[in-house]
């Protein structure tokens, strides 16, 4: 009994083997007439095929096209048969479009290479969109309803319904539906098909939905259907705007938080010591470069490790801006206070001199600084849209900002900081070492203009005029905010930061600046102190 069942299963795989295998080949030599005229007749000749191949419908005809589109199509010289040849050493490796097989070596001189031209390359990509749409891989039919969508090809929309039908993954049909109203509406079908087509492109929502339902408008299609297309244009544009102006303020946000890190320790420098410093923007260039230094060790040493080298990055930015902030102020601030306009001056030629010193021993072009791959890429949240890296930044901003604020308020330092601010003689009366305080001081204003500087590097070019793009700003930020208090500096920021993004669309970059910075002049006007002024005995006299 076990003999025959065993028997009877060996029939059984035999069978379905030779059926699968007759069906190949039976769909094999269907396909094999329309490959061999891939490579007759000319551009003519060539896109006739593959709009044979495309309505065939068959998922073999894929690694076909796919060799056309790459230029690997050759046809033999020696019996015109059509085959993909790829460069081995100095003569060409063959194998069968369809099959794969291989087919052996080529001289260079024995084929001839199926050209293709601009009108080509869209039909090609239309026909690859309409036969992956077959795929068992919902990722892949995805992307082709999209590449439909775009290309609007007619005869994709046989293929189309037929995928409808068989779908079963939500999101996928609704690309699916939509890619299918962009043809309708291109393609001009009747008029029920052309609504249900609107209806369908008006809940997509974007600007290439905007458009079609645009045309649709404006064409002479019927007035029903006219009429559907402009109610849709308008509530289009109305989710646009929406989102238009959100990712404004998503941009205001990010620019915001760039500035709170480059002017969140000029607010403490400036506060504390009342020393206006136009080297800051040195201190944050000195940070970029730093990052540049860590990346170029990693890349060298242990270039596995490369996502981990902004996280050593930072400590390091921090210390070196932080050093080079107390030698500047050990040096050359501390014979200076009282005397602003002495202090202005020597700090703006220290900037100059620092910037010579980066060109010096770095040159005057840019520098790359690579991004980690958990700070690459983008996506989507309903019509926004994030950029990782940016997200980053932000997120790292606050974090430095609460960092700052919490040992600002709970630890000895921060104690002798805010009391040197308040009252700088009864602080030195009470024992506070004013002169190390404020050394102390400009290095850690400086070491954040340094973490700035890692985070600016992602997202700005690294040049020895890094700093300068930022320290007016900064200055803004501090004045419009409240000197010395971080709480006004981050409102400031973000303030800011989002006015300029909503000005920039209609008066542009260089204007938009300019009307800031009238306001902040006007604002000053009323409130010198700024939004959040301090308080104490010293800073009322």
């Amino acid at each position: 009994m076990r003999r025959a069942l065993r028997w009877f299963m060996a029939c059984w795989l035999m069978a379905v083997c030779v059926v699968a295998a007759t069906s190949t080949a039976a769909l094999a030599a269907d396909l094999r007439p329309l490959v061999q005229a891939l490579g007759t007749g000319g551009y003519a000749g060539t896109e006739k095929a593959l709009a044979q191949l495309s309505e065939a419908g068959d998922p073999a005809a894929v690694p076909v096209i796919e060799a056309l589109q790459a230029g690997d199509l050759y046809v033999r010289k020696a019996d015109g048969a059509v085959v993909v040849a790829r460069k081995a050493g100095a003569d060409f490796a063959l194998t069968d479009p369809l099959s794969g097989a291989d087919l052996g070596p080529a001289a260079s001189g024995a084929v001839d290479k199926v050209k293709v031209n601009n009108a080509l390359r869209r039909a090609i990509s239309a026909s690859l969109g309409a036969l992956t749409l077959m795929s068992p891989d919902a990722a892949v039919r995805r992307s082709a309803a999209d590449a439909v969508f775009k290309s609007r090809d007619a005869s994709a929309l046989d293929t189309l319904n037929a995928a409808l039908a068989k779908e079963t993954d939500s999101g996928v049909r609704r690309a699916m539906e939509q890619a299918r109203a962009a043809v309708i509406l291109t393609a001009g079908a009747s008029d029920p098909d052309t609504q249900a087509a609107v209806a369908t492109l008006a809940g997509r929502g974007d600007r290439d939905a905007l458009a079609l339902l645009t045309m649709v408008a404006a064409s002479g299609a019927s007035d029903a259907a006219k009429s559907a297309a402009a109610a849709a244009v308008a509530s289009v544009e109305q989710k646009l705007a929406f989102w238009a102006a959100l990712q404004n303020l998503w941009y205001g946000l990010s620019l915001g938080s760039v500035l709170l890190l480059a002017a969140i320790g000029l607010a403490v420098t400036f506060g504390v010591m009342g020393v206006i410093n136009m080297a800051h923007g040195e201190m944050v260039m000195i940070g970029a470069y730093t990052t540049f230094l860590v990346q170029e060790l990693f890349r060298a040493h242990a270039p596995g490790l490369f996502d981990l080298s902004i996280l050593v990055a930072l400590p390091a930015a921090f210390l070196v801006a932080g050093g080079v902030g107390i030698a500047i102020e050990r040096s050359v601030i501390r014979w200076l206070y009282g005397r602003p306009l002495e202090t202005l001056l020597a700090t703006w030629g220290l900037s100059l001199a620092l910037q010579q010193a980066v060109r010096s021993i770095f040159g005057p072009s840019n520098r790359e600084v690579g991004a980690p791959s958990w700070m690459s890429g983008a996506f989507e949240l309903g019509g926004l849209t994030i950029t990782y890296g940016r997200l980053w930044i932000v997120i790292f901003a606050f974090a430095v900002f609460a960092t700052l604020l919490v040992a600002l308020k709970r630890t000895w330092f921060g104690l002798s900081i805010r009391a040197v601010t308040q009252n700088r003689p009864m602080a030195n009366a009470m024992g506070i070492r004013t002169a190390r305080v404020d050394a102390l001081t400009f290095g850690l204003g400086s070491g954040i203009a340094g973490l700035a500087g890692v985070a600016l590097s992602q997202i700005d070019n690294v040049s020895p005029n890094l700093g300068q793009g930022y320290i007016i700003d900064s200055f803004m930020v501090v004045v419009f905010g409240g000197v010395g208090n971080l709480w006004g500096t981050l409102v400031g920021a973000l303030t800011l930061g989002t006015l300029n993004k909503f000005l920039e669309p209609y008066a542009g970059a260089v204007l938009g600046k300019i009307l800031v910075l009238i306001f902040i002049i006007l604002f000053i006007q009323r409130r010198p102190r700024g939004l959040f002024a301090l308080k104490g005995r010293a800073v009322e006299a």
